[in-house]
């Protein structure tokens, strides 16, 4: 599959991205290499590889300080905690309306 001029742009356009015409070239180039790479792993067979639904680089023999064998660690529950009340949150805020917070917008379109 070859990228086009479009789907660079496209991309870009997502990404709220101002690439320069050098810049898209290269963006180009590079998104064909790596969709290329892809149709190469395609390629291969992988009918005698065995399915595993999680990825460890623990050894099952050398169990974490931190948890179980696999590294993981159990899950606490600690409950509900309370929270700041909004009240005391906004009397921080350096502008608020009353009920959000005020900030600068960052992103202009």
């Amino acid at each position: 599959m070859k990228v086009t001029e479009q789907d660079v742009k496209y991309a870009a356009d997502l990404a709220n991205l101002e690439l320069s015409a050098e810049e898209q070239t290269r963006m180009r180039r590079d998104l064909d290499a790596i969709l290329g790479y892809i149709d190469r792993l395609s390629e291969l067979d992988t009918a005698n590889v065995p399915r595993m639904a999680q990825v460890s680089h623990m050894n099952a023999s050398s169990q974490s300080h931190t948890g179980d064998a696999d590294g993981s660690r159990e899950d606490i529950h600690e409950g509900l905690r309370k929270s700041l009340p909004h009240s005391v949150a906004l009397q921080n805020a350096p502008d608020s309306d009353g009920i959000f917070f005020k900030v600068p917008k960052v992103i202009e379109r």
